[in-house]
């Protein structure tokens, strides 16, 4: 297996937006322990200004906030792994000529993604995140193989597409399973973390994160709150030999545009991540292959709602399953009310839970090769606080990642390879 690596960010000298919000990322990564060990001295000193009887009965609290203290030092190491030449870290850009510096206090919100990123590794690269995977990963995987048996068909001849994909987990699996697989993502912070731990951990339970460190409320026991956990589970260097796996950085919406390339589209926790979720949906079914498929499982979130100047819709599944089938889709498994969580700490007195649905759609044989011709308005561009990237010519391969294109050897027929299968 050749060592993976991202699509390189656009030329911070071609656009300065670009370049600036690349380096407010960085930037909320370095003030990670800053910001972090803020909020326990908060504490510390109201602490210390309380009755002296009080803080007598408080002694152990007190020591638990000096193990806080450590857990965050110990997480600030691995984000300094993490951010260590992420300006080389994308494959179409010359670097920038300057170096990446701490720039003016990122937002709270940027702060606060970083925290969210430290559980990332726990939900995808860790033996604690095996139960969310099972739930949520699971049933998208084994429908795939249901589809396309390894043993009726080329695996490799089955391109199967990612949106979403986070720190890469479900995309790697699929491909551990030989079939072509290409995770997109949009956020930078996700995009230097996946970076990390598939291209340069190179062995299993190599490092620990501390990812509960910043949840001080529902503990029922104060080591919860300072419990380690190691990642990754596996060596991510371990896929076959022959396995076609690749990540591309930027906007679902800007980089998919040619129709008909995909064999299936697998998307988990991904279509409530749009403003306008219909403009998602209508992509998904252009870019799938007439005969391909879309396999779907997750909530209705919907994460503009109710966000500052931003624009959202957040139709009930109701009227996201009748848009669905308006566009095109036919639908040939759908399951409601399957548990799921996300990143969820496992000890702590709150968690949540979604009652998430799972879909299996197919586009018809009979559909037009062409843009599907649907009246949908004036759609609106998807619209994200994260990485603002267009989509750029694809750069020759580097070590399997790519920008918008992808391998030049995949075969792209004009319909999708359906294999036969016992499922009548």
């Amino acid at each position: 297996m050749s060592k993976k690596k991202i699509p390189k960010i656009v030329n911070p000298n071609e656009d300065e937006q670009e370049r600036l919000h690349f380096l407010r990322i960085v930037s909320a990564f370095n003030y990670y322990r800053i910001h972090s060990l803020q909020r326990v001295t908060k504490t510390e000193t109201y602490l210390a200004a309380l009755p002296a009887n009080h803080q007598a009965l408080l002694a152990d609290y007190k020591g638990h906030l000096r193990d806080i203290k450590t857990c965050i030092e110990r997480n600030h190491r691995i984000i300094q792994l993490i951010i260590k030449d992420v300006a080389y870290m994308f494959e179409n850009v010359v670097a920038p000529p300057e170096p990446v510096t701490v720039s003016p206090m990122p937002g709270v919100a940027d702060l606060e993604k970083v925290q969210a990123t430290l559980k990332q590794f726990v939900r995808d690269w860790s033996q604690e995140g095996a139960a969310e995977r099972q739930a949520c990963y699971q049933p998208i995987i084994d429908e795939i193989i249901a589809n396309f048996p390894p043993d009726q068909c080329v695996p490799t001849n089955i391109r199967v597409l990612v949106p979403g994909a986070g720190l890469g987990r479900l995309a790697y699996e699929i491909a551990r399973r030989g079939y072509t697989c290409q995770g997109n993502e949009f956020s930078l912070f996700m995009l230097f973390a996946s970076n990390f731990v598939l291209n340069r951990c190179r062995g299993t339970n190599l490092h620990k994160v501390y990812p509960w460190v910043h949840q001080f409320v529902n503990n029922l026991a104060a080591a919860h709150q300072t419990e380690g956990v190691s990642f990754p589970d596996i060596n991510p260097a371990e896929l076959p030999s022959d396995a076609h796996f690749s990540m591309a950085a930027g906007d679902f919406l800007e980089v998919y545009t040619d129709n008909d390339e995909w064999d299936c589209v697998a998307t988990c926790f991904f279509i409530d991540c749009a403003n306008n979720i219909v403009a998602f949906i209508e992509t998904i079914y252009n870019i799938i292959k007439p005969g391909g498929l879309w396999i779907n499982l997750g909530p209705l979130l919907y994460h503009f709602s109710d966000v500052p100047d931003e624009d959202s819709i957040e139709p009930s599944y109701e009227v996201v399953r009748d848009v669905i089938q308006k566009i095109g889709f036919t639908i040939e498994k759908e399951e409601k009310n399957v548990r799921t969580s996300y990143a969820q700490n496992p000890r702590s007195m709150l968690r949540y839970e979604y009652n998430s649905v799972f879909l299996v759609c197919r586009k018809p044989l009979t559909a037009s090769l062409q843009k599907n011709e649907v009246e949908s308005g004036n759609q609106s561009s998807f619209v994200t606080t994260d990485c603002p990237m267009s989509p750029r010519s694809p750069a020759p391969p580097v070590d399997g990642f790519r920008d918008s294109g992808f391998d030049s050897t995949v075969n792209s027929a004009s319909s999708a390879v359906v294999c036969p299968t016992s499922k009548e």
